[in-house]
């Protein structure tokens, strides 16, 4: 089964070199940022929101 790499959009440089530097180029979804000051609701709104990418991420291919 595939993998997808979610982050916050402060990450989509460091995720493009960290897979360039690994040789290993997953899915990636990114969601706003930030998140570490989120509530449980406001983090499971980001997810709802994500999810559809997500989905089609994994399934792509």
């Amino acid at each position: 089964m595939p993998g997808v790499f979610i982050a916050s959009s402060e990450f989509v440089d460091a995720a493009a070199a960290q897979a360039k530097a690994l040789g290993f180029d997953a899915a990636r979804v990114f969601v706003a940022h930030p998140i570490q000051d989120r509530t449980d609701d406001e983090m499971r709104a980001l997810a709802d929101a994500a999810l559809d990418e997500i989905v089609a991420a994994l399934t792509e291919g």
